[in-house]
């Protein structure tokens, strides 16, 4: 029997607009994931499309990165910013022209900068989650729904079920409006799961969710077909489970692909490399990364050598023979079991291109070749759940992909001070919301709705897991402070029937995710 593949990539950032700026760094984080990753996946995905090539491809964008793709503000911004790269690489090919390797790789990022406005700007007037929705009409592309502001829902669940349920229901109604469908599958934030989370994943009707290995394997009864099968939660969902191995292989910077010596050096940026003058107005007078990388990551111990694009592009093509090998191999010993198998493979989209430059490339050369097999089949979890009706019923046990595959990086002594605030706010954002939901007045509802943004916002996990590995703890740790701090202010001008309605629009200005957020999910 032939066997399954599912890719699925979790497209995700954190909500960070900052309109009181007219610049702020750390939107910085969407305008690189724009560039070096959704345009690069967009453009693979239309070149398989347009050569015919029969692929199958899931993808979860989260409703915080649907709100900054859909807002106008940071569209405006991020055309500046492309304006800016162009700019930078007109100069650098004019300052290298001399050093001809230099000049040749400035005149690189010059084409890929000049592509990416042309193809946000031109092609999809800035407007990418319509290029992605028109991959989804063409049925190559599966997207599915995430919780609002990537909230843990374990986390959530213990100190409110309330607020776990409004994660899960109101980026449930962020997809319906976007995609003016109901969602099957639901991606959880950190592919974190404890009993019970199915509940509320079955009553926003969404039919299968994804856990780390770990998750399926010491559930209760063990699955028969281990991680190679689906299985049926108690609420009725079916759940898959992560593929470590494939995973690993690909992802890991020791044992994976993206440690190849041929491959682009990361952190070896110009915006850290050249004098502050060489860089100009892209750099604002502060360090950080300019999207420009001359250097390989060469061997351990060695200089950095210079990039060599047609070297890189050679070991993307070995790398994606290699994994498609393995990925048979795996399967054909599957196989023997007697059942027909499916591996999951899930990975965050921004590795591709972001954090590993040639892994658009090395995907779509893994899909092209794995499109000819007759023994491996791409598919998504609906295709492989809609061909297998009848599975084996588990009750999953507490798990997450998270380093040692529990919620450490979560509940740690650098971030665990914001439970005990998050849990008061979101106990008084479910009592003021049954206070009022029989008496809905235009102000009370604009309030309301204001509330759950701040919550919901404050509630990311991303702030946490910042807090935690320090690359900007004192932004997530503002982040979740200020947040916390408009919603108890806002709260208490509320109860006092005294709303400052000059703060209230400041508020929907500043944080104006979800125009049509629901707040009685909070009842």
């Amino acid at each position: 029997m032939p066997g399954h593949l599912a890719l699925i990539l979790h497209a995700h950032l954190p909500f960070v607009r900052h309109p009181e700026h007219e610049h702020f760094l750390e939107e910085g984080w969407l305008f690189e994931a724009i560039t070096e990753s959704y345009i690069p996946l967009l453009q693979m995905m239309q070149r398989l499309v347009n050569d015919s090539v029969p692929f199958k491809l899931t993808m979860s964008i989260t409703p915080t990165l649907c709100a900054m793709l859909q807002d106008e503000l940071l569209r405006e911004r991020y055309v500046r910013h492309l304006d800016l790269l162009i700019d930078l690489a007109m100069r650098e090919r004019r300052r290298n022209r001399h050093h001809q390797e230099l000049q040749q790789l400035a005149g690189f990022y010059f084409d890929i900068f000049s592509v990416s406005r042309r193809f946000f700007v031109d092609e999809w007037k800035c407007d990418l989650l319509s290029a992605f929705r028109e991959l989804r009409v063409a049925g190559a592309l599966e997207i599915i729904a995430s919780a609002a502001t990537h909230g843990l829902l374990p986390i959530l669940q213990q100190q409110s079920p309330q607020a776990a349920r409004a994660q899960v229901l109101i980026g449930r109604d962020v997809y319906v409006d976007l995609f003016d469908a109901e969602p099957i599958g639901f991606w959880l934030p950190e592919c974190a799961y404890e009993p019970e989370l199915e509940s509320v994943l079955q009553e926003a009707n969404i039919r299968w969710f994804v856990l780390d290995a770990h998750g399926l394997m010491l559930g209760k009864p063990p699955p028969r077909r281990a991680i190679y099968a689906p299985c049926f939660t108690p609420a009725g969902p079916a759940v898959f489970a992560r593929d470590r191995d494939s995973s690993r292989q690909v992802w890991s910077a020791q044992e994976g692909y993206p440690g190849s010596p041929a491959y682009r050096e990361f952190y070896r940026d110009v915006g850290f490399d050249l004098p502050m003058e060489h860089l100009g107005p892209i750099a604002r007078g502060q360090r950080k990364f300019a999207g420009m990388k001359y250097h390989r990551i060469t061997g351990r111990g060695e200089e950095k050598e210079l990039y060599d694009r047609e070297a890189a592009e050679k070991a993307a093509e070995t790398h994606a023979v290699h994994f498609l090998e393995q990925r048979r191999q795996q399967i054909r010993e599957i196989s023997g079991l007697g059942f027909d198998p499916v591996i999951v493979v899930p990975f965050d989209a921004e590795l591709f291109g972001h954090w590993w430059f040639e892994g658009p490339r090395f995907l779509e050369r893994f899909i092209r070749k794995a499109a000819s097999e007759q023994d491996l089949r791409l598919t998504t979890p609906s295709e492989y759940l809609a061909a297998h009706p009848t599975l084996q019923g588990i009750q999953p046990a507490a798990s997450t992909w998270g380093e040692n595959g529990h919620l450490s990086v979560w509940l740690d002594p650098s971030n665990a001070w914001i439970y005990p605030h998050l849990h008061a706010a979101a106990r008084r954002m479910s009592d003021v919301a049954h206070k009022h939901a029989g008496n809905v007045t235009p102000l009370v509802d604009h309030v309301l709705r204001q509330l759950a943004r701040e919550l919901l916002l404050a509630q990311s996990s991303d702030w946490a897991f910042l807090m935690k590995n320090g690359t900007a703890r004192d932004y997530a740790t503002k982040r979740t402070m200020d947040h916390l701090a408009r919603f108890n202010q806002l709260h208490d001008q509320f109860a006092a029937n005294d709303v400052d309605e000059e703060f209230l629009r400041d508020c929907e200005l500043r944080d104006n995710a979800f125009p049509n957020v629901n707040w009685r999910y909070y009842v």
